[in-house]
């Protein structure tokens, strides 16, 4: 008898002990369920935060979402789709070539940017002055040929915004230059000068390239070997006045540096002042190339 009691009191006791086991591995098991429930509710929070423009997918565009099942209900863990415009060479984190070109452009033709710009030319091909038939004499070179080499110094303004339809969309610009102009071919060795001019930028909308044409006029001082020397169909007199016109294209590399390239004319006389008899004048044009770089901190890009 005794030993039956003590085998029951043995089977109620391990009974007792595996229902207490079962009952803490049932309350871990709800605990991380629990646990896992609750990291999954705060991804479907967060993802709602992500289709609500969350700040790590603001600068996505064409973002869409589209959630597998709803964590609150008991499903699975959501699913997050989004199908970004890039092109194939472009990556996820880099912005488009297209916002890139007019960004630098937003940056560079706006208005009271400032610049400074040094350009040279090579100017050997020599042709009658544009007016000639405008006062009466024939349209024709003189047997006298030049050559000239400017290196120009400019301050830039832009004075006015990026505006006008389609192709003559773009804006202005005013410049102040030095200029030292060599004189390889012709009597007279050397000219300097003062100009001022204005520029019309032709701004595109997705490119670094932009087109323009320019028009300065100004003041100057040459060796003249005319008149007193004598030289016939050289200048008259020192003092001169100048008109350069030109038109070509610009390239900016980012919104601090840019190159540009053209044809430029140049026309060098004293107006007269010397006598009829010497006012012959210097008529040439050719290839200019130069270098823009910005004096002043680029700006955040407005994109117009």
């Amino acid at each position: 008898m005794k030993a039956k009691l003590a085998f029951v009191a043995v089977c109620l006791f391990t009974a007792a002990m595996c229902l207490s086991a079962s009952a803490t591995a049932a309350d871990n098991s709800a605990a991380e369920s629990g646990n896992e429930r609750g990291e999954l509710t705060s991804v479907r929070l967060h993802y709602s935060d992500a289709c609500g423009r969350d700040s790590d997918l603001a600068g996505l565009s064409a973002l869409e979402c589209s959630p597998a099942t709803d964590v609150s209900a008991g499903g699975s863990s959501p699913s997050l789709a989004y199908k970004p415009e890039y092109s194939k060479n472009e990556s996820p984190n880099q912005p488009s070539r297209r916002a890139q070109s007019v960004g630098v452009n937003a940056q560079i033709y706006r208005k009271n940017n400032l610049e400074f710009s040094l350009e040279g030319a090579w100017l050997p091909i020599n042709i009658p002055f544009p007016l000639d038939v405008f006062e009466g004499d024939p349209y024709k070179l003189y047997p006298l040929r030049y050559t000239l080499v400017p290196i120009i110094a400019s301050l830039r303004w832009h004075f006015s915004d990026i505006k006008g339809p389609m192709f003559l969309r773009g804006n202005w610009d005013l410049t102040s230059s030095a200029s030292y102009t060599q004189i390889p071919k012709g009597p007279e060795t050397r000219y300097y000068a003062y100009v001022m001019g204005i520029r019309r930028n032709f701004v595109p909308r997705n490119l670094r390239m932009a087109p323009y044409w320019d028009l300065r006029l100004g003041l100057g001082n040459i060796d003249a070997k005319g008149g007193v020397h004598g030289i016939l169909y050289a200048q008259g007199e020192d003092f001169t006045f100048t008109a350069q016109m030109g038109s070509g294209v610009r390239y900016n590399f980012s919104p601090r540096i840019g190159i540009s390239g053209g044809l430029n004319y140049m026309h060098i006389s004293n107006a007269g002042l010397s006598g009829r008899k010497t006012n012959y004048g210097i008529n040439v044009y050719g290839p200019m190339f130069g270098i823009v770089v910005q004096l002043r901190r680029p700006q955040e890009p407005v994109i117009y």
